[in-house]
């Protein structure tokens, strides 16, 4: 042989040979293990199945000739379980003969090689087998691990009952060939408990209904009846299948009809050959190992469907309650947002009554102010004549200075009073109660009406500029843009300590009229200036700020269909800019 021929693997390929003979096993290992493979070797098919349970090799090579098991009942039950079904087999023998080569194939196997063949042959074949498909995973060879969902490998289980130790142990002989596991019914009794368990229970119970054991037929009908009961939910009653041998004859043919209606699934006669009875045996046996599959495949389907559904189940769950936390969330947002309206309309209901208030005590304190002022201004000027009547009869030489001195005290008297007269003017401009709803005011003139208002908060120490760039005329409401000018001016008042100055600026855009009140105060700091508008919200001491000012303010705005927002100045303090929709301005 030849060494000539590289590995095509990514790595070594797990070989499991089954060989009786040692020198056989140890001439397989050395040939292999030169070539790159990872070999095991064991000298019994039996062997083999009890390491089919640990690690799955990639490839079998069995001897077709094994003691006991044959290596083609044992590729038979390879093929059987779900987890070895594809296991790939190249099975060897000592002969070249065509006969031996179609039993190995007609087990199961995937290849047959004589032993005397080439080793680079035997090497090729083997590479073939193990030569994954286009559609396999480059690696899966090399992972053969037993699939925890497939059916723990075993031998197939046998049981025997018969009177006749001979027979019995003629049996025995015919079972161990073909690799059965074994067990002898000691008595009726061990056998019914034996078989009662579904983990106990054999694959097929070869079962003495001859004429020589009269309790036969019986006892296959108990035993039929054993794996009929349906025993706790969850557990399944025992399967097995019942072989019964009986006699020949025509004496015996009754017992083959008692036996069949008791529940037998077969009748093999006793003087049948033992190739027959081998066979016979066999097929039962691979039809019980068959069912049990294929329930196995259907319990792990119906697993999978009751997950599925489980799964199904508590995503549609999941997704309800989903639906449910966003609906509840959506109404406690509609909920926040109703009762949000609800404190905003009543806080402007509150500033309207107050400002309502404020409007008609205004008004009548103008009125209260301006009765006597009249009547007090009307006597000043006949008193200012009297006096000039009076300077002018006194001698020079006569109390002069007195007269003088009273009508500077006159003078002073008249500026003081005018003084009043302009307030109490400015106080009727500023309620306007008179003058309800939009019209054309004079800006200019409002602006200065709503200084001369504040004139206590503004006195010496702050300057105010104004500059008009826009039409002297804007189309509102008089009141409420007197309330909007003094909420605003008067918090830039409150925030300017010590000296400072206030700018206001008046400008159009050809679309809206913009005011502009900027001051040299400390600002607003970036992260309050969405919340100043919010009713109640105030960054004034306790006790000196409603928060309603210029929460009042956005809203008016807002009612003018113009925009109002807060930035920062050119002096770094605040700047309000007040923009309204330029409607019926002249």
């Amino acid at each position: 042989m030849t060494a000539a021929i590289a590995p095509l693997i990514p790595r070594a390929a797990r070989i499991l040979v089954v060989e009786d003979s040692e020198t056989q096993a140890l001439q397989i290992r050395s040939q292999l293990e030169a070539q790159g493979f990872n070999v095991t070797t064991v000298p019994s098919a039996e062997g083999a199945l009890a390491r089919l349970n640990d690690r799955l090799p990639d490839l079998l090579i069995v001897d077709l000739h094994l003691p006991g098991m044959n290596g083609d009942e044992f590729v038979r039950q390879l093929r059987l379980n779900g987890g070895t079904r594809a296991l790939p087999v190249l099975m060897l023998t000592g002969a070249n003969e065509r006969e031996q080569e179609r039993l190995g194939l007609e087990s199961g196997a995937d290849a047959y090689v004589a032993k005397s063949a080439d080793w680079d042959l035997i090497v090729l074949r083997m590479r073939a087998l193990l030569r994954r498909r286009p559609d396999d995973d480059p690696d899966a060879h090399l992972l053969r691990e037993p699939s925890p969902s497939l059916a723990t490998f075993r031998r197939a289980r046998v049981m025997i009952q018969h009177h006749s130790a001979t027979f019995r142990l003629y049996l025995e002989g015919l079972a161990a060939q073909e690799g059965y596991e074994i067990q002898v019914a000691t008595d009726e009794r061990a056998l019914l408990d034996i078989a009662s368990s579904s983990a106990t229970a054999p694959d097929a119970i070869l079962l003495d209904t001859s004429t020589g054991n009269p309790g036969g037929v019986e006892l296959c009908r108990r035993l039929n009846v054993l794996r009929n009961i349906t025993g706790a939910p969850g557990l399944e009653p025992p399967s097995f299948h019942i072989i019964c041998i009986g006699s020949d004859g025509e004496a015996a043919k009754q017992v083959l009809e008692d036996a069949f209606a008791a529940g037998a699934d077969d009748f093999i006669p006793s003087s049948i050959d033992a190739e027959s009875l081998r066979v016979r045996v066999r097929t039962l046996v691979r039809r019980k190992l068959l069912q049990d599959e294929d329930r196995r495949i259907e319990s792990e389907l119906r697993a999978r469907e009751l997950a599925i559904a489980r799964a199904q189940t508590a995503a549609a769950a999941a997704a309800a309650r989903a639906s449910m936390a966003d609906e509840l969330a959506q109404a406690n947002a509609e909920l926040a947002a109703a009762n949000q309206t609800l404190k905003d309309t009543q806080a402007k209901l509150v500033q309207a009554a107050k400002m309502a208030s404020l409007g008609e005590l205004v008004a009548g304190i103008a009125h209260e102010i301006n009765n006597p002022l009249a009547f007090i201004v009307a006597h000043q000027g006949t008193v200012e004549r009297l006096l000039r009547d009076v300077a002018s009869k006194v001698p020079t030489d006569g109390p002069v200075a007195s007269v003088e001195k009273a009508r500077t005290r006159l003078d002073s008297m008249r500026l003081g009073l005018k003084r009043i007269q302009d307030l109490v003017l400015n106080l009727r401009k500023f309620s306007r109660l008179d003058e309800a709803g939009a019209q054309t005011i004079d800006v200019r003139e409002a602006i200065d009406i709503v200084l001369a208002l504040l004139a206590h908060k503004l006195s010496s120490r702050i300057i105010v500029t104004r500059d008009h760039e826009g039409a002297a005329n804007l189309y509102c409401s008089p009141a409420i843009f007197n309330q909007v000018m003094m909420n605003i001016v008067g918090n830039a008042a409150d925030a300017i300590e010590g000296d400072g100055s206030i700018a206001i600026r008046t400008h159009s855009d050809g679309q809206n009229y913009i005011i502009e009140i900027s001051d040299s105060g400390p600002g607003i700091p970036e992260e309050m200036r969405e919340r100043i508008f919010e009713p109640f919200f105030t960054t004034k001491p306790v006790g000196t700020g409603t928060g309603l000012g210029l929460a009042i303010a956005y809203s008016v705005v807002q009612a003018h269909d113009g925009t109002i927002s807060v930035g920062t100045g050119p002096k770094g303090g605040a700047c309000f800019t007040i923009s309204i929709p330029l409607k019926g301005t002249n």
